[in-house]
């Protein structure tokens, strides 16, 4: 019997774990009982396989209290008989747990590091902390002296491809059509990074004036005198024109007058030195399209012409607020004069676009009034109605211009009627008209001017009018 315990305690002492019942271990073993294995001690008989069969046992109790414990709470830690912690490593020193493990060693928190991160050695800091720039140290063993001093911080401007360049530069090409100012669109384009293509922004601008007005184009041509030099080489301005000439057939579907334009616009640049006149002499024979045959032709025609029977300074006349007021004056006069003969409504409309002037039309309705008066029939009255009448559906004259061209007459009628006697009932009857046709508004109409018939006394008193 001592042989096969001996052999079955050294089997599960081989392979680290000991199982067995404790009382079966007793009723086969006559010293299993504790005090009869301490009797045997103290008296020397212990024998090597019951000192084994000892051991086997106090290792087979110590584990099933640690997995009684366990069981009870998972998240305590359980003491062996020792007195040390069950989860520690006994071969570890001091029986301690593992120094890297970050979770609390009473079982308590969410095992998250210190100070959300910002605290200890070697680490970044907490989330949105900034730094200061750190001065160089003297004693750091890659310090250059000769280095210090020379490093270069510049703001890097990516450069625009050929579809940004166009969506950035049709803004600013707009927006200097309505201020006139070439310097802020110099200042807006020294910004941009244009790199190969800065030849682009002279093509689209001119693209843009051909399907705007004559000022536009005046204005686009004074854009490109003024970054010729500064923005832009005569180089560039060489390329953009001759990508132009290239595009005429796309260009003439939408402006048919694109060639004779473009010729213009290239005579206009060589006359203030955006261009040379070598840009024309390289194309002399050379040129197969009849659009740019044509635009070339027309450039050449108006350089060779004299100062005194053309200025290439107003190639594209004076547009918008730019003309003179005695000048506009005239314009509108004629206007009215051919629409009396005329009848066409929508000819005397177009003459009016033209001019561009929308903040002087109040000086239209001011000479048709005053024409009207000065004519003889009513034939006048009833054509100057219907026109300020298409004028005022159509929105082309506002309210305010209305009310200001019959006003500027109101005032005006005491001396007018030095020169038409019957200034007051005209004047009465083309008003009635035009607030009948909607033309003019009620108070507008009520405040026209009116003169009392001239009463007398007898005919003793002499004539003498009555006061």
């Amino acid at each position: 019997m001592a042989t096969e315990v001996e052999t079955w305690a050294t089997a599960q002492k081989h392979d680290g774990a000991f199982s067995f019942d404790d009382n079966q271990a007793n009723a086969e073993h006559p010293y299993s009982d504790d005090d009869g294995l301490n009797e045997a001690e103290v008296n020397g008989n212990w024998t090597p396989q019951e000192k084994a069969l000892h051991e086997a046992r106090l290792k087979a109790k110590a584990k099933r209290r640690l997995r009684k414990s366990s069981s009870r709470n998972s998240t305590s830690e359980s003491i062996s008989e020792s007195g040390e912690l069950a989860g520690t490593d006994p071969h570890s020193p001091k029986g301690k747990l593992n120094a890297n493990d970050r979770k609390s060693r009473t079982g308590k928190g969410r095992g998250l590091p210190k100070k959300g991160g910002a605290g200890g050695k070697g680490v970044w800091g907490a989330a949105g902390m900034v730094y200061e720039v750190e001065e160089p140290d003297v004693r750091d063993p890659n310090y250059d002296e000769s280095a210090q001093g020379d490093t270069v911080y510049a703001t890097v401007v990516p450069e625009l491809d050929e579809k940004e360049l166009e969506k950035t530069v049709n803004p600013i090409v707009q927006e200097y059509f309505e201020h006139g100012d070439t310097k802020e669109v110099q200042m807006l384009l020294k910004e941009l990074n244009l790199g190969p293509n800065k030849f682009e922004f002279s093509s689209l601008a001119v693209s843009l004036s051909l399907e705007g007005k004559a000022s536009h184009r005046e204005l686009t041509s004074r854009l490109l005198s003024d970054l010729s030099g500064k923005v832009m080489s005569q180089a560039d301005m060489a390329r953009a024109f001759d990508k132009m000439l290239k595009e005429l057939p796309d260009l003439i579907l939408d402006t048919p007058e694109a060639p004779q334009m473009l010729g213009q616009f290239i005579a206009r640049a060589i006359a203030d030195h955006v261009l040379s006149m070598a840009f024309l002499d390289r194309y002399k024979g050379k040129v197969d399209c009849d659009h740019a045959r044509a635009a070339l032709d027309r450039a050449a025609v108006l350089l060779s012409m004299k100062r005194e029977i053309v200025r290439l300074d107003n190639v594209w006349g004076v547009g918008g607020g730019l003309r003179p007021v005695k000048h506009l004056i005239k314009e509108m006069n004629l206007l009215l004069k051919e629409y009396l003969i005329s009848g066409e409504v929508s000819e005397a409309e177009h003459c009016l676009r033209d001019l561009e002037v929308p903040h002087f039309h109040h000086e239209l309705v001011y000479e048709a009034v005053v024409m009207v008066l000065e004519s003889k029939g009513d034939t006048a009255i009833h054509m100057m109605v219907k026109l300020l009448q298409a004028f005022w559906k159509t929105g082309l004259i506002t309210v305010d211009q209305m009310n200001r061209g019959f006003q500027r007459v109101y005032d005006e009628l005491p001396e007018i009627n030095l020169d038409v006697p019957h200034a007051h009932s005209i004047m009465e009857t083309f008003v009635d008209l035009c607030y009948q046709e909607s033309v003019i508004t009620k108070q507008l109409r009520d405040a026209c001017p009116s003169r009392g018939r001239k009463r007398f006394v007898s005919e003793g008193d002499g004539g003498v009018i009555k006061n």
